[in-house]
């Protein structure tokens, strides 16, 4: 049994695509009922999770009671603003189909503002972007939002460039991609910087405003003035690891996530599992291991086949992590790519990028259908998403005036 309080499957990797108008969302998300629906023993129930009973083995749903033998949680990380939670408002981040949709809408919102904006200060407002974060969901939004400013909008509007639009990339650590090696960090800052985008490391968010973000480094605050800032700068387990605590005596790590053991489940309760961004796993060779895609889907495989072969089987066979490379797409034949003693960069590292990103795409349809997108987009330098389907507060107050 499956459950979920939504009927589809994400894949939030290319998440950033959508939010600059690259793909819609049903590109790349799928319908659990369709994707599952070949297996007659899986059986798929939308609704919540919101207690758990360990010593009668149940889970409680909002709207239901489920009795388990094995209990497989996978609940993913959300945004972290560092306990600055009000900053949310003004800065979305982007983990959802949801918070996709807000930042396209606030971006080509912030377009169209300046079209109709008379003042030049005020017009630069709205022509700045903040990115902060500089992993690789934060450089790969960067260096987007770069092409859509330079090369989409190219002629689009009238009363001014979009070129002149300023994209900031905000790290608070010495470099962007701290976690690829120096080299591909640098040549990935230079891709950045021929797409205009403005690369601050060391540098830390003091606060964020509707129309403004403080900055500091070394001690020095400064002010940015922008209506678009968007978060990319940490994420925390979801709060099902709170609840794992509370009914199961699970330990929590760092951001939250639940403390498993070689076999992926918590401790003194063997008859639950936690993979994924929720899982706090300890590689003896790497140490505690990221929460990226690759990982998560190594685990729930791992999990599967191990119920599969029995109980038996599961105190003898660890989980052992295959580490198959990290890469990271900057824009339009650019991009990094560290697989074992490999590191490349540009046009063989963004061919490589695509081709893993479609191959892990979970339907026929949506791999034909990106492909699809992307090679129009490719052709025509064009994105074909750009549409606002919410009004936001400078849309409703031109339409009362």
């Amino acid at each position: 049994t499956l459950v979920d309080k939504r009927n589809f499957h994400l894949f939030q990797p290319l998440l950033y695509q959508v939010a600059t108008g690259g793909l819609s969302p049903g590109d790349i998300a799928a319908p659990l009922r369709v994707s599952l629906n070949r297996f007659s023993n899986i059986k798929v129930v939308m609704d919540e999770m919101i207690d758990l009973d360990v010593e009668h083995k149940r889970v409680i749903l909002k709207e239901n009671q489920l009795e388990y033998d094995y209990l497989i949680i996978a609940a993913g990380a959300e945004t972290s603003y560092f306990g600055h939670t009000k900053w949310a408002e003004n800065a979305p981040g982007l983990k959802s189909i949801e918070d996709a949709l807000e930042i396209r809408k606030r971006v080509l919102n912030a377009f169209e503002a300046a079209e109709m904006e008379t003042d030049a200060d005020k017009r630069k407002a709205w022509l700045t972007f903040v990115v902060v974060g500089g992993g690789p969901t934060g450089v790969e939004l960067a260096g987007a939002l770069g092409e859509l400013a330079g090369q989409t909008m190219k002629k689009d509007f009238k009363t001014f460039d979009p070129a002149s639009a300023r994209i900031f990339l905000v790290e608070g650590s010495g470099r962007i991609l701290k976690t690829f090696p120096d080299v591909l960090s640098e040549k990935a800052g230079n891709d950045l910087a021929k797409l205009c985008v403005h690369i601050k490391t060391d540098t830390i968010v003091s606060d964020v405003q509707s129309d403004s973000v403080i900055l500091k480094k070394d001690g020095v605050e400064s002010i940015i003035h922008s209506h678009t800032i968007l978060w990319s700068a940490g994420v925390r387990a979801n709060i099902l690891g709170t609840l794992l605590q509370e009914k199961s005596g699970a330990s929590l790590g760092a951001a939250g996530r639940v403390v498993v053991d070689q076999n992926l489940r918590i401790p003194n309760c063997d008859s639950t599992y936690v993979i994924g961004d929720l899982a706090q796993f300890t590689d003896l060779a790497v140490g505690i291991l990221p929460g990226i895609a690759t990982v998560a889907m190594q685990q729930g495989q791992y999990v599967g086949n191990l119920l599969l072969q029995g109980e038996g089987h599961s105190a003898s066979s660890s989980f052992e992590f295959k580490h198959k490379g990290s890469l990271a797409v900057i824009g339009r034949n650019a991009a990094i790519a560290h697989i074992g003693k490999f590191k490349l960069s540009g046009f063989l590292a963004w061919l490589i990028w695509i081709l893993i990103h479609v191959r892990n795409l979970i339907q026929y349809q949506s791999k034909i259908l990106v492909m699809i997108q992307w090679a129009l987009n490719y052709i025509t330098k064009k994105r074909g998403a750009r549409l606002i389907t919410q009004l936001n507060k400078f849309t409703e107050e031109r339409v009362d005036d």
